[in-house]
């Protein structure tokens, strides 16, 4: 017996020898494909090592964006050439004569090719004649040298304000003497009484002072723009009001920022409130439905018509139903109460987190200021659009501007650029808010961080991983394009289109939502991945899905919990500045009206408080990851000890005690919180 056990401990001696061999021989080997680049051999037996590593990832990506943009650049600099942008800035008329300088005479125009040094303004001389669906003005436009100050009631008003101001209002055929005697003064010169107008800054047009006269433009409001009472009264409140209405948007600010300090101190009081809420609601809810029923029934024995059998059946239906989902709501809240509990954790390492990085709180503004940028530029460039090309005779007599050819297609290039850029300004911000929580949670002495986190998240963004931001962001686009192609069609076929081709319509743009919410979400995962490891997309959004997959209950748990945590901020914040605007407006007594102040202050604490605590929410996600990823390939032993902080640490050694404690040591939770190694490590489990 004896030489049995001497023989066996021989066998594995022997096999724990060869097993170290193995594992030297395939970490060399593993060694050799990395530093030839062959990634993708060995991406399944691959180690994080958080910070060690940095390099440049997607490069291929990062030139194809940087050609993109020069071409949109091209589009700007092409529309520039072409004349558009001083058509749009000095205006032209009708005839194709830009104001305000000498024209080229058009082949086939009359009136084309005058000298407009002197008359710098465009006059309509009927602008408030709209035409919605082609979204222009449907009116002659000529250069004056001013636009009419007051209203003009007769012929006579015009001429005599052309005598006077030497600003002629009719078309250029007709004499200012000639305005009351000739006949073709009535299609020559505008329609009256010529309202007062003002030049718009900087675009040269001369607009009507009242606003009542473009409702068309907002037909859903037409019948309460068309009040100028109500109008004046609401435009009044907003002006009389103007300083509580900063004052309140200056309070929903620092609301936020005081709140993404101290939700991790209520952080737990929000979740237990929030769980007793949901048992009482279905408990009552089932409750209730069953006592209707019982009492249906009771009464139903008496009076006997099909109606009351109808109800009682109804009530049946209803009172099982609402039992079965209180049962499965109970059971999914008694399996993820330890994932509440792991919610509320990464909750409060959050709150940590932005005391060591402040500057993370300033972020929506750099990201929100970059965007305004540009599109403030995209605009500019398709209004220059919009006036680009070569004059071309209507079929009124008059000219339009218009791209012949293949460029006839630029704006579409335009479009997708709004799309693939706006997405790649904010994966920046993702990417920036991963690298530098990444930098915290893996920097085991916090007084080793860097001295700006965030600076040093941005190097590492430029230096190495726009690529990475640039492949993320264009597939995404790839999702927008079509769904907003699908909601461009379902617009214009409204009313027209059969049931069943809007219920196919609007099944496909739920879809490819519903799909663009997923890829974001892997997104902002994958640059996560990418801040860790540095490795390309495709490599960090395995990575980050497998990770995902191997946690899905507490991912679930975040997603919910945590979401409606942060959506009970932003309506505490919504409403405590709202409550703060009323008793503050019901003070003021210059004006009748103070709704419109009110909508106002509450929309920009929502955007606020949305934009604040949705950088919480990035933050708690990639927390959620690093912590999944520290749990996996460390175990507290010494040379792999835990990165996370004390209070995840905690979380960690109560879930191990209570998985002991139950005798579940192989169960879903010890799976999650066991590191997971390969089989190269274990040969003995093969």
């Amino acid at each position: 017996m004896t030489g049995w056990v001497d023989k066996g401990r021989t066998v594995d001696v022997v096999y724990l020898d060869f097993s170290k061999a193995f594992d030297v021989s395939y970490n060399i080997l593993i060694g050799k494909l990395r530093k030839c680049g062959l990634d993708e051999f060995t991406s399944s037996k691959r180690e994080w090592k958080p910070l060690e590593d940095h390099s440049c990832t997607d490069v291929p990506w990062l030139l194809l964006f940087i050609l993109f943009c020069i071409g949109m650049g091209f589009i700007c600099g092409f529309s520039i050439a072409t004349g558009a942008a001083a058509r749009l800035l000095s205006g032209y008329d009708s005839y194709g004569n830009i104001c305000g300088q000498k024209n080229v005479k058009v082949e086939g125009i009359v009136n084309s090719g005058l000298d407009l040094t002197h008359k710098k303004y465009v006059f309509f001389l009927d602008p408030c004649n709209i035409d919605l669906v082609h979204q222009r003005i449907k009116s002659i436009a000529l250069c004056v040298s001013a636009c009419p100050r007051k209203e003009l009631k007769t012929l006579a008003d015009i001429q005599k304000f052309a005598e006077t101001n030497g600003s002629t209002l009719c078309s250029y055929e007709l004499q200012p003497s000639e305005y009351t005697t000739d006949p073709r003064a009535a299609k020559l010169c505008p329609k009256y009484p010529v309202p007062e107008s003002a030049p718009i800054p900087f675009f040269h047009r001369c607009a009507p002072v009242n606003i009542s006269c473009y409702a068309k433009f907002a037909e859903a409001l037409i019948t309460f723009v068309s009040d100028s009472s109500v109008l004046h009264r609401l435009i009044s409140g907003v002006m009389t009001s103007k300083e509580i209405i900063m004052g309140l948007c200056l309070l929903s600010l620092v609301l936020s920022m005081i709140l993404m300090v101290i939700i991790r101190y209520i952080s737990r009081v929000l979740v237990w409130i929030l769980t007793i809420l949901v048992i009482l609601g279905s408990l009552g809810g089932t409750g209730v439905l069953w006592w209707l029923y019982a009492k249906q029934r009771i009464s139903a024995s008496t009076v006997e018509t099909q109606i009351a059998k109808d109800n009682l059946q109804a009530l049946l239906i209803y009172a099982i139903s609402a039992t079965v989902f209180t049962v499965i709501l109970f059971l999914i809240m008694l399996i993820m109460r330890k994932r509440v509990a792991l919610t509320i954790a990464l909750f409060h390492v959050a709150g940590k987190v932005f005391i060591h990085l402040p500057l993370l709180v300033f972020q929506p503004f750099w990201t929100f200021f970059v965007l305004i940028l540009f599109w403030t530029y995209w605009i500019t460039v398709l209004l220059f659009l919009g006036t680009t090309g070569s004059p071309v005779p209507n079929e009124e007599g008059f000219v339009e501007f218009r791209m012949v050819g293949p460029l006839k297609y630029m704006w579409w290039y335009h479009v997708v650029g709004l799309i693939w850029i706006s997405e790649f300004i904010l994966g920046c911000q993702q990417m920036t808010v991963a690298g530098a929580v990444v930098t915290y949670y893996f920097t085991r002495e916090k007084r080793n961080l860097p001295f700006t986190p965030i600076l040093a998240s941005v190097n590492r963004l430029v230096c190495y991983h726009l690529g990475t931001v640039a492949k993320g962001s264009f597939i995404i686009t790839l999702v927008k394009i079509p769904r907003m192609i699908l909601m461009y069609i379902h617009t214009q076929l409204k009313g027209k289109e059969n049931a069943c081709a809007r219920c196919m319509l609007k099944a496909c743009i739920c879809c490819l939502w519903c799909l663009e919410k997923c890829l974001t979400y892997l997104n902002q995962n994958a640059y996560t991945a990418t801040a860790i490891n540095s490795t390309n997309f495709c490599t960090s959004a395995k990575d980050a899905f497998i990770i995902l997959v191997e946690n899905a209950l507490r991912v679930a748990a975040i997603n919910t919990v945590g979401d409606f945590m942060l959506f009970l901020g932003k309506v505490l914040i919504v409403c405590s500045t709202g409550l703060a605007g009323i008793m503050l407006l019901n003070y003021q007594r210059d004006y009748t009206i103070w709704v419109l102040p009110l909508i106002i202050v509450c929309l920009f604490a929502f955007l606020v408080a949305h934009c604040f605590l949705s950088i919480y929410e990035m933050v708690v996600d990639v927390l959620f990851l690093c912590f999944a990823i520290d749990t996996k390939y460390n175990d507290g032993s010494p040379g792999r000890e835990f990165y996370m902080d004390k209070v995840l640490m905690e979380f960690v050694e109560n879930s191990r005690k209570s998985v002991k404690e139950a005798g579940r040591g192989d169960g879903a939770e010890g799976r999650e919180l066991k590191p997971m190694h390969s089989a190269w490590s274990h040969p003995q489990t093969c």
